[in-house]
C-alpha cells in the first residue's frame, strides 16, 4: 500500500472518529453529563494530534490550496454558528452538528496551519 493511499484512508478515519466524537458528546452535553466538558477537552485533544499528524505526512503539494481552501470554509462555517436553526427544530440535533464541525475543525485546523507554513517556506525557497 503506497504512503498516498494510506494518508488517504487515516484521513477517512479521522473524519470518522470525528463523527462519532460528536455524536457521543452532543448526547453527553443534551443529557447535562457533567463529564462532558473533560470528554470534549480530550476528543478536541486528539483531534489537534491527528490534525498535527496529517499535516505533516499526508497533504501533497496539488492537494494544498483545496485542504486549505475547505478549512476556511469548515471554520468560517464553525464561527457563523450555522447550526442555530437546529435548536428549533430538536436540541439535540443542534449539539450533535455543532460537535460534530468542531472537531472536524479541531482536526483540520492544525493541519492547515502546518500546511500553509510548509508553503510559504516552500515560496521563499524559490526566490
Amino acid at each position: 500500500m503506497e504512503m498516498e493511499e494510506i494518508a488517504r484512508w487515516a484521513f477517512i478515519a479521522f473524519v470518522a472518529i470525528a463523527i462519532i466524537s460528536g455524536l457521543a458528546v452532543g448526547y453527553m452535553v443534551y443529557n447535562a453529563d457533567p463529564n462532558a466538558a473533560d470528554v470534549n477537552g480530550w476528543i478536541t485533544l486528539i483531534m489537534l494530534i491527528l490534525g498535527i499528524i496529517v499535516g505533516i505526512t499526508s497533504i501533497t503539494a496539488k492537494e494544498v490550496t483545496p485542504f486549505l481552501i475547505a478549512t476556511i470554509a469548515l471554520i468560517v462555517a464553525t464561527s457563523a454558528n450555522v447550526w442555530a436553526p437546529l435548536n428549533n427544530i430538536h436540541e439535540l440535533l443542534y449539539y450533535w452538528a455543532t460537535y460534530i464541525l468542531n472537531y472536524i475543525v479541531a482536526f483540520a485546523a492544525p493541519a492547515a496551519v502546518i500546511i500553509a507554513v510548509k508553503s510559504v517556506f516552500a515560496v521563499a525557497r524559490e526566490k
